[in-house]
């Protein structure tokens, strides 16, 4: 338990819990996953090795209206253009037939990847994503803890992303997908530099903004104005240039600092 009474998210051996479950989705959602269980299960067929949801959606948080979903498609064999193409479809598919969700997102990966990957790929299809289909990764990997290790090759790598967001946001990308992208990939950057001292896993990322804040008092204000941002994000330039000038490299150099930079893969 937090200093608050509030549930760390670890199994009762210290290892990190899987967050999500089928069961947490909220009714709204049921017909989304489904329609999705039935498109991938059309387009690919026995390619598939398995499929996962991860985000609000399984943890039950999600926001009808508000809220996207996220699938991770891991293949027995290297996913081919002609397999990212079909995701693309079914992403632009799933985000115009039903409004209870804002937007689509889908992964590919392949098995091999995973298992040759267990502390950053590894541990997010152990951790953070909920079984839709096939076979179950997480019974080959091992069981993850709180650590430097873990921190470091998760997230390590925040030091290269400011100038991606930049470039995105002046070649005329949706600003509000950059901010949106931005700002969930520095909180969970910023929660990890502080995971280990903590001693727990969560993926709220304003609890997040709050927890680091008793590390990191002085990013309190643009922690919680990158949390509200991660979840409904603005086109707001004002506080991209917040979190690609200031907040993700004093994040990022407090990482390197504190965990180093992940290994290149």
């Amino acid at each position: 338990m937090d200093e608050d009474g509030a549930d760390k998210g670890l199994a009762p051996d210290g290892t990190i819990a899987r967050e999500g479950a089928a069961d947490r989705v909220a009714p709204v959602f049921a017909p989304v996953v489904e329609a999705a269980r039935e498109r991938i299960t059309a387009a690919y067929g026995d390619a598939l090795h398995g499929v996962y949801l991860y985000g609000s959606i399984p943890r039950g948080t999600a926001r009808p209206g508000r809220s996207d979903l996220d699938l991770m498609l891991v293949f027995h064999e290297p996913p081919t253009g002609a397999d990212r193409e079909a995701a693309r479809r079914i992403e632009a598919e799933l985000d115009a037939a039903f409004e209870q969700i804002d937007g689509a997102g889908i992964l590919l990966e392949d098995a091999a990847a995973v298992r040759a990957d267990p502390d950053d790929n590894g541990f997010f299809v152990a951790c953070l994503c909920t079984p839709l289909l096939g076979a179950d990764l997480a019974d080959e990997l091992p069981a993850y803890r709180p650590t430097s290790l873990l921190a470091r090759e998760t997230n390590g790598d925040l030091h290269l992303f400011p100038e991606r967001w930049r470039a995105a946001a002046d070649g005329g990308e949706d600003p509000r997908a950059v901010v949106r992208r931005a700002a969930r990939k520095t909180m969970r950057s910023a929660f990890t530099l502080v995971m280990p001292y903590w001693g727990g896993w969560t993926s709220d990322l304003e609890r997040s903004a709050e927890i680091v804040a008793r590390y990191h008092p002085r990013w309190t204000a643009d922690l919680r104005r990158t949390a509200a941002a991660a979840l409904d994000p603005v086109p707001d330039r004002g506080l991209l240039r917040m979190i690609t000038d200031d907040l993700a490299p004093s994040v990022a150099e407090e990482y390197r600092r504190a965990h180093g930079v992940k290994t290149p893969r």
